[in-house]
Formats: C-alpha cells, structure tokens, sequence
C-alpha cells in the first residue's frame, strides 16, 4: 500500500510538472520599473514565455528593501506559477538587518543566481586621488574623514565599504542615500568623496569621464575597466563582492520544474541577442544549478551575517 501511494504520488508530481503553466505565471520583482533586477526580468519573461508557453506576467511589488514581495512569493503555491527575481538583498542581507516574515534559509527553492556584477571604487574626476595609493595614504593620514556614500544602510554599496575598511584597518565616513540616484548626483556634484558603486550604475559617467574609477571589486579584472585593479591585486584580500540577480520560487515545485526553468534561464541568458548586451553593460553571466545556488546562497548568508554583526550595522 505505502508503495502504491508512493508511486501515485510520483505520478502526481511528473503530472503536475508536464502540464505546467496551466494559469499565468506570475514574475515578482520586489523593486520598482527601471532597476537592474527589473531589468533581468522583463529581459527573462519573454524567453521563458516563448520557451514554455502560456502567460509570463511581471509584478512589481516594492517596499521594505524588497522584503514585502520575498514575503509574498514565500506565502503563494509551490506549483511553479510564482517566481520571484530579486538582487541578494532579500536573499543574505536583510533577513539580518531587520525583522523579516519568511526564512531566506528555509522558504524558496532556489533557482539560479542570473547574472552577477561587481562594484567599483569611484571618485569624483575632480578628485585629488588618482589611485588607490592615494586613498591609502590619505585614509591613513586622516582616519574617520573620508566620504563613502551609498544606496542605503545595508545596501551592497555600503557593506563593500564596511568589508573595505574591516579588511585594511582604515576608517570612513558612512553617508547613506535612499537610492542610487542621489547618491550620483551628490558625487557629481563633489559633495561626497567616493562610493562603491555598481559596474552597472558607474560604467556611464566613468565612460564619460565624469567618475574615476579607482579599484573593483571581482575577481579578476573587468573587461570594461582593463586598466582597473582588484582590491586582491592591491593586496586587500577576502574583499570580492558582487551584486547579483537571482531567480526563486515558493518551497516545494517540483525538482524537474526547477531544474528546467534553470536550463531556460541559462539559454535564454546566453542567447546571442541578449549576452552581449548584458556583458556590455558590466553584468556577467552566471545561471548556476539549483544545488550550486543553495549552497551559495548559504554561504552569502553567513558571510554577510558575520559581517554586519562584526560592524554592528543598523538598518536605520
């Protein structure tokens, strides 16, 4: 008997799987139009449309550092018609930073990590730093004065920043924004003295040659900034961080769904009308297994984690 429930149970599921979307799929985005995690997803929805049929739909839903529409997808159905697309906030900052309703270690099944892209140590063109040595000197000289501005307290800009200072000892003015917007104007202006921003969000003015970009901080050096050195070059180690968007869904699809709506990702990421647009923007392309994004998540969660009580960082 416990055999025969077991098989139907099998069958259900393969089932449930085959006939998948019988409804519309609902992409949740946990920030508004126009940001670089909307745009992985309104770059996706078409391609997994076209890939598996039905209805693909984006919802977005912001608020709350992104932790209203994580609470949202951890509440809908297993059953594959929920998706959620969300840079790492959700996933391994927040949950330590304020009181959340869902578990990011226990609610999703996780996906794939999409794309990934690394910040970068920029300073205004007027700036008198001309290089990392520079900074060095001038942080060692005059500890606590020098500004980094950020997205937000908690953002990936701002604890690059706090990993930056743990990992050389050096010390600096924390000055958080809400949003990257001001936080541009303000280093454009020369009212701040550096951030670690975005590839993404910098490549246009360090383009234009309004920002110096001084350090990033991949692993190895980024095809759009050659000249530029890794904080591990310059012998700050442990420093790598990137920002990345990833793809989730309630706990509990089934595992062949997930393992093939990763494929789609990974094909539609790939495309050669989408790739080269991405990599010209400064995201690289990650689209992992289910298996490597759970372990990876978990490892971005302690890391963070150990990071923000080390620093004693607050939301607000």
């Amino acid at each position: 008997m416990k055999k025969m429930l077991l098989a139907l149970g099998a069958t259900m599921t393969l089932t449930t799987a085959m006939a998948w979307p019988d409804k519309t799929v609902t992409i949740v985005v946990p920030f508004p139009p126009g940001g670089s995690t909307d745009m992985i997803a309104r770059t996706l929805q078409p391609k997994l449309q076209e890939k598996f049929g039905g209805t693909f739909v984006i919802d977005n839903k912001p608020g709350a550092t992104g932790t209203i529409g994580a609470t949202l997808v951890t509440r809908a159905a297993p059953d594959g018609h929920t998706l959620f697309v969300s840079s790492l906030g959700p996933y391994v900052i927040a949950p330590h930073l304020t009181k959340v309703t869902y578990d990011a270690t226990k609610d999703f099944d996780y996906i794939t990590v999409a794309v990934q892209a690394p910040n970068v140590l920029v300073v205004p063109a007027a700036s008198p730093h001309k290089s990392m040595a520079d900074v060095m000197a001038f942080q060692k000289a005059n500890p606590g004065k020098m500004t980094f501005a950020s997205s937000g307290n908690g953002s990936s800009d701002h604890l690059t920043a706090e990993l930056y200072w743990q990992q050389t000892g050096t010390s600096g003015v924390h000055v958080p924004y809400k949003g990257g917007g001001p936080v541009m104007t303000d280093l454009l202006g020369n009212q701040v003295d550096s951030s670690f921003m975005n590839i993404n969000t910098a490549m246009p003015q360090i383009k234009a040659g309004k920002l110096r970009a001084l350090s990033i901080t991949s692993a190895k050096r980024s095809a759009l900034l050659p000249d530029v050195p890794t904080l591990d070059e310059l012998g700050i180690k442990d420093a790598n961080v990137y920002s990345w968007q990833a793809v989730a869904a309630p706990k509990g699809i089934p595992a062949d769904l997930k393992n093939k709506l990763q494929a789609a990702i990974k094909d539609a990421l790939n495309d050669p009308a989408i790739k080269p647009k991405l990599l010209d923007l400064g995201f690289e392309i990650v689209a992992n297994t289910p298996e490597e994004f759970t372990k990876f998540q978990a490892a971005e969660f302690a890391r963070w984690q150990k990071l923000i009580t080390a620093r004693n960082i607050k939301a607000d």
